[in-house]
């Protein structure tokens, strides 16, 4: 196939005058080094992560649109604050997306490049918002056959935090996980592995339709947070699964600190003897997210064995060694279609993903929306 020598790419720009600039630059399409393969990329999600990349701390309420409809722009006014947290992007042009899939163009001399040409593939290693991607074939894998760029967009973020979960929980050696906003993408893929491997999971929602959709995958214990009798349906949960590890999405405002509160209200229910100091039961809630940037509110009641800290899925890969990154992402390939399959709200193009209403929609992040790039089309 005749492939040209450059190809369009979404960039993001913060000015040090506290301008956020979206647009679409023209880049060349690299030339592979021996294990280097070059896609081209079919499909590629918008994720929460892509998203704190691409628009940062902007005020979007701020966004205004110029350009062209083939080759659009977005700026935005970032507020001093953000401004100073991303002091070490200030004039940097930056390439976006995480993870995507696609069509393996031109491959590098050795034979594990040269296998996979021709291929569709995914990958992470970031710019994926980009018509031709290139990256090391450790950083790529084949998908089955018959799967789709589409299918295989998702392979990366999602499905290996939700494994990480659990890998984490065992690590640790917790008997089960409470997880926030978890009629997510990810949190229904959690479900899943957790009903597959039989692990104690109590779900946190916001909304009865949020409930209704776990219900329907299997989901045994799922808590309303807006629920006036929340806590006390937390601690039964709670109780009920002997869960000690929480993974929330949200960040801000006062749930992590709740699920502290409820996990050694749970522990102390068990207590036979009363302690000023608590149970002593460890608990452990992770912050992976930061759907709700306010700050987050840790009261009293939690013990003194209480842990909050953040997240992130890179540094417990690098952590878990070959061997459970093998594992983990052998499961993802062969559930695909399954466990890990993802749903999307629209498919867009380039452009399109610069286009403000469309902006608009997938930064709002609600549940059940998930844009997916398609920078072929």
């Amino acid at each position: 196939m005749s492939i040209p020598e450059t190809g369009l790419q979404i960039r993001s720009l913060v000015t040090a005058e506290g301008k956020l600039e979206l647009s679409l630059a023209e880049v060349a399409v690299p030339e592979p080094g021996p294990d280097d393969v070059v896609i081209q990329v079919e499909a590629t999600p918008i994720n929460p992560s892509d998203l704190g990349l691409l628009v940062g701390g902007a005020d979007m309420s701020t966004a205004k649109a110029s350009g062209t409809k083939e080759r659009p722009v977005i700026t935005a006014d970032v507020p001093p604050p953000s401004l100073r947290a991303m002091a070490a992007r200030l004039g940097q042009s930056m390439p976006v997306g995480n993870e995507g899939a696609g069509l393996v163009v031109k491959a590098g001399s050795s034979p594990a490049a040269q296998a996979l040409l021709g291929k569709r593939v995914t990958g992470l290693g970031g710019e994926m918002y980009s018509q031709y991607r290139m990256l090391n074939v450790a950083q790529v894998m084949e998908l089955p056959a018959g799967a789709t760029s589409r299918d295989g967009a998702s392979c990366f973020v999602n499905p290996l935090t939700a494994l990480s979960f659990v890998e984490t929980m065992k690590m640790q050696g917790r008997g089960g996980i409470v997880h926030t906003a978890a009629a997510s993408n990810l949190g229904q893929m959690l479900v899943k592995i957790c009903k597959a491997d039989g692990v104690p999971l109590v779900n946190i929602v916001r909304k009865k339709e949020q409930a209704d959709i776990l219900k329907g995958i299997g989901a045994t214990h799922i808590v309303d947070s807006t629920s006036p009798t929340f806590m006390e349906d937390l601690i039964t949960a709670l109780m009920e699964t002997g869960a000690t590890l929480g993974f929330d999405a949200i960040g801000g405002g006062p749930l992590a600190g709740q699920l502290l509160i409820a996990m050694e209200a749970a522990a102390s229910r068990k207590m036979k003897e009363y302690s000023r100091y608590g149970s002593g039961q460890e608990t452990q809630v992770y912050i992976y997210g930061r759907l709700d940037m306010s700050p987050t509110l840790v009261p009293p009641g939690v013990g003194f064995a209480w842990n909050l800290s953040g997240y992130l899925l890179t540094p417990f890969l690098q952590k878990a060694g070959p061997e459970v990154r093998a594992r983990m992402r052998q499961r993802v390939m062969d559930e695909l279609t399954t466990t890990f399959a993802s749903h999307y709200t629209a498919e867009i193009s380039l452009a399109e993903a610069l286009d403000l209403d469309t902006l608009h929609a997938y930064n709002a992040k609600a549940t059940g929306t998930k844009y997916l790039i398609n920078p072929a089309k």
